[in-house]
């Protein structure tokens, strides 16, 4: 079964190069960038106004091929690839939660953006803290670590060359 998904848009953020970038929305709080949406998809941005965050689903064009065993950027450990949130995978799919500033004509104006400049955007989607937040989460070998994303930068390990 062949599975094939177009973009609706694509992002326009500062990041021209994997290296440096912010490795989680947190680590990027002020960047703002623009999710440009392709005109036959703008009317479904229609009441999205309300919302203060979105999921944005996309392509991570930059990245290819993975391995299921990768050393993440909080870590020395190698991990399996399913326990991280390596760009590196079998389906290069990135999530993002982005704050919503504006809704613009031709698209999205957003506040935490990670995302390299020209990342094609598969969808977007409300986040709702009703039905997304659990206060029983677990962060597993995360734990201790993750409040260090909002300082970390990308520093080349999953570019398209290497390995992991």
């Amino acid at each position: 079964m062949e599975i094939v998904y177009s973009p609706i848009g694509c992002i326009h953020s500062p990041f021209t190069s994997l290296q440096g970038m912010p490795i989680q929305p947190r680590g990027a709080a002020d960047v703002e960038g623009r999710i440009e949406i392709y005109p036959q998809f703008r009317l479904g941005l229609r009441d999205l106004d309300g919302f203060s965050h979105v999921y944005v689903l996309s392509h991570l064009h930059a990245h290819s091929g993975y391995s299921l065993m990768v050393t993440p950027f909080l870590d020395t450990e190698q991990r399996g690839l399913f326990a991280t949130r390596a760009p590196k995978r079998p389906n290069p799919i990135g999530l993002s939660v982005l704050r919503l500033k504006e809704v613009a004509e031709d698209g999205l104006v957003v506040l935490g953006v990670d995302l390299l400049n020209g990342t094609p955007v598969l969808d977007i989607k409300p986040y709702v803290p009703e039905f997304d937040e659990n206060e029983q989460c677990r962060s597993g070998w995360l734990e201790g670590k993750a409040n260090r994303a909002g300082n970390h930068r990308s520093d080349g390990r999953f570019s398209a060359g290497d390995k992991e």
